[in-house]
């Protein structure tokens, strides 16, 4: 079952266009408000999956493209989250140790992109990209709350993260239809993505921002 190979590679493409615009428009909202703008359990498991699938285990053409695209944005937020990150953990971190929490959490992150690649043989990498999307979702809607503002946010940045994943999970769901886990985390995953544009979006009013899609 599944799409021809032209409609796969175009799924592909499409998902990693809009994906590089998310990171783009992260690190624009980013270095604007001086503000990291992905939450660090994501950033650590993003940067992870695609360092592993881009040199460890690479993909195929185009997706490999795809990947080391992803992971040299992901460089830039990964400074940023260094550069402006300091501060909004010196409240939960022993003085010093932000650097050190860091990187074990980076670390974390490739064992555990590691250890279900190997552990379930999945060389397409579709455990660990939807599991860690779905973090990802969870914790954007985590981080809005928290911070009560829109620093390093954008209604962009949330609407092209949502077709950025919708497209592949079309593609991997033509694949393999009956599959629980994964369909579970396709809808979880749009679930999250949708609850976070309604707070998103109710934010920007409650802020007096009156014309949000203006604001990339």
């Amino acid at each position: 079952m599944g799409f021809s190979p032209e409609i796969e590679n175009l799924l592909a493409i499409g998902s990693g266009i809009f994906w590089s615009l998310t990171y783009l428009l992260i690190i624009r909202r980013g270095f604007k408000d001086r503000a990291y703008g992905m939450p660090l359990a994501a950033l650590c498991a993003n940067i992870a999956w695609e360092f592993t699938f881009a040199f460890i285990y690479p993909h195929k053409p185009p997706q490999l493209y795809i990947n080391i695209a992803w992971f040299l944005l992901d460089t830039v937020i990964v400074f940023q989250f260094l550069r402006f990150g300091r501060q909004a953990f010196d409240s939960l971190l022993p003085k010093g140790s932000f650097f050190v929490f860091f990187l074990v959490s980076l670390l974390l992150g490739f064992f555990l992109v590691a250890g279900v690649t190997l552990e379930f043989k999945d060389w397409l990498g579709a455990y660990t990209a939807f599991g860690q999307n779905l973090m990802m979702s969870v914790l954007f809607v985590v981080m809005l709350r928290r911070r009560n503002d829109l620093s390093g946010q954008s209604l962009y940045i949330a609407v092209f993260k949502m077709i950025g994943t919708i497209l592949p999970a079309i593609m991997l769901y033509a694949r393999n239809p009956a599959s629980l886990l994964m369909n579970t985390l396709y809808i979880s995953i749009f679930m999250f993505d949708a609850l976070y544009i309604m707070l998103l979006y109710a934010k920007h009013k409650q802020l007096g921002i009156r014309q949000p899609w203006r604001r990339f």
